[in-house]
């Protein structure tokens, strides 16, 4: 599947940004800009069932892996995925070939038992689509009102058929190996990468670095902190 992209900047050091569930390349908004301004050609996708790509009859993290694959040029200098999209660019990274990988808090562990995340999960984030713009705020007050206005947005226009499949407990997992330097940026008390994740990744050779006092969706909760965990990899 070819996806819906947004880009900022030009030239060929391409920088590929993948957002989580629920969201889509508006996610990266601030982000994006900063690395054009560095003289990246920023290129972010909306996966598939998100945004304004396509809706399909099959959503699985390596489906979406394979339409990264379709869609965003060979060999980046950079890729960054977030959440599910870290998840996501952890599957593609192999055949992609970028310089460099960066992962935000990344779907790497289940945030509880395999059957109860499998059984809760998919109605917690249902519940989530439901929110209104005032509870989204209330939920993120850190957040600018621009970036509150776009996640309901998001939740509007996400097909939730994907909930169940990109949620499975079988593919939430952390790499085996370092395919090439990697970065892996952690929300504070992560609920997606477990401390002992965390360790064997360190022990693995991942760069992991936490943001203090930042929530899972790090670039919004604190756009400074998070570009300070950036430093010496863009």
């Amino acid at each position: 599947m070819k996806l819906y992209t947004r880009e900022w900047g030009t030239g060929d050091r391409y920088a590929v940004l993948v957002h989580g569930v629920m969201s889509d390349s508006r996610n990266w908004r601030r982000v994006g800009p900063v690395l054009a301004e560095r003289g990246y050609h920023v290129v972010a996708v909306d996966l598939r069932g998100h945004g304004h790509s396509p809706r399909a009859a099959e959503y699985t993290a390596d489906l979406m892996a394979e339409d990264i694959l379709e869609t965003v040029p060979y060999a980046p200098e950079l890729v960054m995925g977030h959440s599910l999209g870290g998840l996501t660019v952890s599957l593609a990274v192999d055949r992609l070939h970028p310089e460099r990988a960066i992962y935000v808090d990344p779907a790497f562990s289940c945030p509880a038992a395999g059957w109860l995340q499998l059984k809760l999960a998919p109605a917690f984030l249902r519940t989530l689509a439901r929110q209104s713009a005032a509870k989204i705020a209330k939920r993120n007050p850190r957040w600018d009102p621009v970036d509150v206005a776009i996640e309901r947005e998001t939740f509007e226009s996400f097909h939730r058929a994907a909930i169940p499949a990109v949620l499975s407990p079988s593919v939430m997992r952390a790499p085996e190996h370092m395919a090439v330097p990697s970065l892996v940026m952690l929300a504070d008390n992560s609920y997606l990468v477990k401390p002992q994740v965390a360790d064997r990744l360190r022990e693995t050779g991942f760069d992991v670095r936490v943001v203090a006092g930042s929530g899972h969706v790090i670039n919004r909760d604190d756009h400074d902190g998070f570009m300070q965990a950036l430093d010496g990899w863009i």
